[in-house]
């Protein structure tokens, strides 16, 4: 497999509904077809990069502005990023779609009852006792993607399926091309 046309594929959806989960598996499974592709995610880069921003509304969006831009820098340079950042505004994913070249945005769709569940960090958790605030899906809002590209129901389709249609919405809508290696 061949990169035909660089890209953005911007993950996005509440704490735990498989957002890096998803990405690192699509990364992993295009790394092994023999294409290189960035990963950014909002935990790593919020360790380095971003290591400066706390949770406010000020902060999450200027994390996002960053990694907008980094997404655009990487893009232009000819190598596909996924990014995987909760972003739970429309205004930031519009204005992601607004700067980096052939934005791609997934909505990964989980029911917060599955999100909680999930709950690898405990980040619910300390949520629903008071330990923190803000909590994206609980106490602070999540603006449903509109209108993606492609939307991601983990509920109903195990990981294969879904980056089994990712790749396929790749090759068909030319940003990857079948190649015999």
């Amino acid at each position: 497999m061949k990169v035909k046309n660089s890209f953005c594929m911007w993950f996005t959806g509440l704490p735990s509904s498989g957002k890096t989960t998803t990405a690192a598996a699509l990364r992993q499974r295009l790394y092994d077809e023999g294409v290189t592709v960035i990963h950014l995610d909002g935990d790593v880069v919020r360790k380095g990069l971003n290591s400066d921003l706390g949770l406010s509304e000020k902060d999450r969006e200027e994390n996002n502005r960053r990694i907008i831009h980094v997404s655009e820098i990487v893009v232009s340079g000819g190598v596909p990023v996924l990014s995987s950042f909760i972003s739970p505004f429309k205004k930031t994913r519009d204005f992601a779609k607004e700067i980096i070249p052939n934005y791609i945005e997934v909505y990964v769709s989980t029911p917060v009852e599955v999100c909680m569940e999930r709950d690898v960090k405990g980040l619910y958790a300390k949520a629903k006792k008071g330990e923190i605030t803000g909590m994206t899906g609980l106490d602070a809002p999540y603006e449903v993607p509109e209108s993606p590209e492609i939307v991601l129901e983990t509920t109903e389709h195990s990981l294969k399926d879904n980056i089994d249609s990712i790749v396929r919405y790749l090759t068909e809508n030319d940003y990857l091309e079948e190649t015999d290696r």
